[in-house]
């Protein structure tokens, strides 16, 4: 790459590239420039204020515990007062969950997906790549769930990791916490509880564990998600949802938010 050294007051040398115009000492700069610059990489942001509220749930989903810092995460506290501030701000008219996730911490994933399920504004959750494990709950606790076709889906038993007490009460939480799972995935969704249990324990489909991994059109036909389709289809459909909930207000909000 060609360049040219000028040397400056201090005696360094710096790059400076073609057609780059160098800002002298004096020159303003413009607030956020350098921020957006280096958080970014783009020397101009896209101006005005969206009324949709974009949220990335990537990675594992993180609980109680932290996990190591090569592994890409999705920290529950850092979601919550997130949806809280969406649902607090006027300015914003729905939302719009994108997921990409391998799942995570069981009670953190449902406490996300029971958030989403319980705002009073319009949802829709897109999975791109992946929503496995504890992502299929929050896939569905939105108002309206978009699958893309080369997405993927696994559904199997939770389990326990690190120190497990073989007694009979450990076997009954499990089992219990497997079942509020179940639940609220079918009261969000079409599927039925027994397929859902059959694609849960189905044997023979992962090598090194039992259930099931769905695409993206057998998610649609399963009933677990709506349609498949892409962020184009998610956004085309959330403002339609918010065109017709316009006329919703604090006043005549019927009791427990917007049907889910």
């Amino acid at each position: 790459m060609d360049f040219t050294e000028t040397s400056n007051s201090g005696g360094k040398n710096e790059e400076i590239l073609p057609g780059e115009i160098k800002p002298g000492i004096s020159d303003p700069v413009l607030p956020g420039t350098v921020g957006v610059l280096k958080e970014l990489g783009q020397t101009a942001v896209p101006t005005g204020e969206p009324d949709i509220f974009c949220m990335t749930i990537i990675g594992q989903i993180e609980g109680h515990f932290v996990l190591p810092p090569h592994n890409k995460t999705t920290k529950y506290e850092h979601i919550i007062p997130q949806l809280v501030a969406a649902e607090q701000n006027k300015n914003i008219k729905g939302l719009l969950i994108i997921l990409n996730t391998v799942g995570g911490d069981v009670e953190a994933g449902l406490a996300i997906a029971e958030m989403i399920a319980s705002l009073s504004k319009p949802t829709v959750t897109v999975v791109i790549g992946g929503g496995h494990s504890i992502g299929v709950p929050i896939a569905v606790s939105s108002s309206y769930s978009i699958i893309a076709e080369s997405a993927t889906m696994t559904i199997h038993p939770i389990r326990m990791n690190g120190l497990v007490i073989g007694v009979p009460q450990t076997f009954e939480y499990m089992e219990r916490m497997q079942e509020r799972m179940v639940k609220f995935v079918t009261s969000h969704s079409r599927i039925t509880e027994s397929q859902f249990k059959d694609l849960m324990f189905k044997t023979g489909e992962l090598n090194r564990d039992i259930g099931t991994a769905v695409g993206g059109q057998d998610a649609v036909k399963f009933g677990l998600m709506d349609e498949v389709g892409g962020i184009g289809a998610a956004l085309a459909h959330l403002n339609r949802m918010i065109a017709g909930n316009s006329s919703l207000t604090a006043g005549n909000l019927p009791e427990g938010g917007l049907p889910q």
